[in-house]
């Protein structure tokens, strides 16, 4: 698997996870809202903030259909689109209050305009959003500024994922692949968790999975299972208006999720030996195993029978595993009840 760097952070074989973190439509249009995500993200420890630039003018039309009408304030789809809209003094501002916290800043465009201010303010990388896959013309601008490329493909056949692929391998762009399946939320078994590896192999890039089930699991599963990307979708509170907050999780449960990842991530990390483990455990062994010990007063000359033994903590004297060779051999010397049995109580055949 090749690898890719985003700013200096490397994804890829040895990496740890690059938790992406998508706020999309969460800020409804707030640009102290969208400041506040930036915060909330940051606190927890994750690695990149996501947003979707979005200009009505230079991505939609008058007439497009709403996926789901849940505005009340917006009489149509594009009427959303330009109130979701922020100039480029406040992505500018934005992108420069990630990077104080630490952050990658990450936008999805949805139009050649939105690229060209992307590009402008200073963005680390591109993330394609689903619907975006097939569109040739501004893959290509992207490709063209030679930053690293992140594919979704929620709504693509591998046939036009081959194509994007491509594009980016004749441009020389470093480019990721997520899994991602556009239902949301996303149930179970829609996830696809399978085409990691299937990506994996079919493109030797980093693989990811996007995920909108609105819960921490699939994320972790697509670690263990090893994705390098992950992306989920964020919201405050499951009160909060918006279409993506039955897909997204909470601030809090984002908080379990950068430390279930960072926990899976140093456990990949770091292969166990299971020799090695139980010699650097033999102090704790001696405590928790058991020791052949008499179960009555026995004098020396005595042939013992299995009737004569037990086994009990702790295990520090002859192991349970060789009961049987001491069946049927003399005591050289008394031995009293709950005694360790020793080499020099036993005259072995």
């Amino acid at each position: 698997m090749n690898s890719l760097t985003i700013d200096k952070r490397l994804v890829g074989p040895g990496s740890d996870t690059l938790i992406i973190v998508e706020v999309g439509q969460a800020h409804d249009g707030s640009l102290g809202t969208a400041h506040a995500f930036i915060d909330a993200i940051a606190d927890v420890g994750a690695d990149a903030v996501k947003f979707q630039t979005h200009i009505a003018s230079g991505e939609s039309t008058p007439v497009e259909p709403w996926r789901v009408k849940f505005s009340k304030q917006d009489e149509t789809r594009y009427d959303y689109w330009r109130r979701m809209e922020f100039s480029e003094e406040q992505w500018r501002g934005l992108k420069e209050h990630a990077d104080e916290r630490g952050l990658l800043f990450i936008s999805s465009p949805f139009c050649i305009q939105a690229v060209e201010l992307l590009t402008r303010i200073g963005v680390p990388a591109w993330k394609i959003a689903s619907g975006e896959t097939g569109n040739q013309a501004m893959l290509e601008k992207m490709v063209a500024t030679g930053l690293p490329i992140l594919l979704s493909t929620g709504m693509s056949p591998l046939t036009e994922l081959d194509e994007a692929v491509s594009i980016c391998k004749q441009g020389g762009v470093a480019h990721g692949v997520f899994q991602c399946s556009s239902f949301y939320p996303c149930p179970p078994e829609k996830v696809g968790l399978n085409m990691l590896s299937v990506f994996q192999k079919r493109y030797g890039c980093p693989v990811g999975l996007s995920d909108h089930s609105g819960t921490i699991f699939p994320s972790l599963a697509a670690v263990s299972l090893g994705a390098k990307l992950v992306e989920v979708h964020v919201t405050m509170s499951r009160q909060m208006f918006g279409p993506d907050v039955v897909a997204s999780v909470t601030i809090e449960e984002l908080a379990d999720l950068v430390k279930g990842i960072r926990f899976i991530d140093a456990s990949l990390a770091h292969p166990v030996d299971k020799d090695s483990m139980a010699g650097e455990l033999e102090p704790m062994r001696a405590l928790f195993t058991k020791s052949v010990v008499a179960v009555q007063d026995l004098p020396a000359g005595t042939i013992i029978e299995d009737c004569h033994l037990v086994c009990k903590k702790p295990g520090s004297g002859i192991s349970p595993e060789r009961l049987s060779e001491i069946i049927g051999c003399r005591l050289k010397k008394e031995i009293h009840r709950d005694e360790l049995l020793t080499n020099d109580h036993i005259e072995w055949k």
